[in-house]
């Protein structure tokens, strides 16, 4: 082994020399860079430099960014505000019967109220209240403005009964909503405008649902105790009378935070 080892530094020297021997190779020529296609441009100089260019503060000294797309934005939203203060139905919140005392916070409402022993509370968020009219909207007939046949905007918004007795330490809720293929169908007087989703027990004070907890689901649920707990809400006035005044304060409370939304969004289109 180690013969051949001493034997190869040997063979690359002399490679080596051999090539130091070799003549250099002709230089190679240059290449020359292959002609750039003709571009044709899409605009002036001036043009594209408008385009390129960061667009500043406004000469105005106020160092905010206005554009003229701002100005349009702004000029709608106050024609906006003005249609929307004039079909506005509610100027106060419409009462609800019953004793329920409401509470505001925002998109989310609370109602509550108290029989016999028992605390009741009914919770709705406003946000996403609104079904879709999308489906539903027809082309206007002749001799008909569109704007006649555009439908009423109602909020029919999830709800949620808790009903919790003196001194107990567990909740009864109630998650309930408004199917959409039995809003505003008055072909059965005795029919329910709202349905019960899910039952459980819940910690009082919980502000959040836990999943932990037994959770029923009414989809498979025997008739006779849906119907037994659809009469359990009626006896804490939880029936259709407020079903229906709910929707009717919930669409109050919704077209006013959609013209406050409107706005504020002017406020800070203005300021920018």
């Amino acid at each position: 082994m180690l013969p051949l080892l001493r034997r190869v530094p040997r063979a690359l020297g002399s490679a080596a020399a051999v090539l130091r021997a070799a003549p250099a190779p002709p230089p190679r020529p240059l290449l020359q860079p292959a002609p750039r296609p003709c571009v044709r441009p899409f605009g002036s100089l001036r043009v594209r430099a408008g385009l390129l260019r960061s667009r500043g503060p406004c000469g105005c000294g106020c160092g905010a960014l206005h554009t003229q797309g701002d100005k349009a934005f702004v000029e709608f939203l106050s024609d906006e505000i003005k249609e929307e203060r004039k079909i506005q139905k509610h100027k106060s919140l419409p009462k609800m019967s019953g004793g329920w005392e409401l509470e505001v916070n925002g998109t989310e409402a609370k109602l509550v109220r108290r029989v016999a022993g028992e605390k009741v509370t009914v919770t709705f968020n406003t946000n996403n209240s609104i079904p879709s009219t999308f489906d539903s909207e027809e082309e206007p007939s002749q001799g008909q403005k569109a704007e006649e046949q555009e439908p009423e905007l109602t909020s029919t918004p999830n709800f949620v009964v808790e009903v919790v007795k003196d001194g107990g330490k567990k909740a009864l809720v109630l998650d309930c909503h408004y199917p959409e293929d039995e809003v505003g169908q008055e072909e059965e007087e005795e029919s329910d405008i709202f349905s019960i989703k899910e039952v459980s027990f819940q910690a009082v004070g919980e502000s959040e649902w836990k999943d932990t907890n037994y959770t029923l689901n009414t989809d498979s649920l025997d008739w006779a105790l849906y119907d037994h707990l659809m009469d359990f809400l009626a006896d804490r006035g939880v029936d259709n009378t407020f079903a229906d005044e709910l929707v009717e304060l919930s669409t109050a409370l919704e077209h006013r935070e959609y013209i406050t939304f409107l706005e504020d969004l002017q406020g800070f289109i203005k300021t920018q």
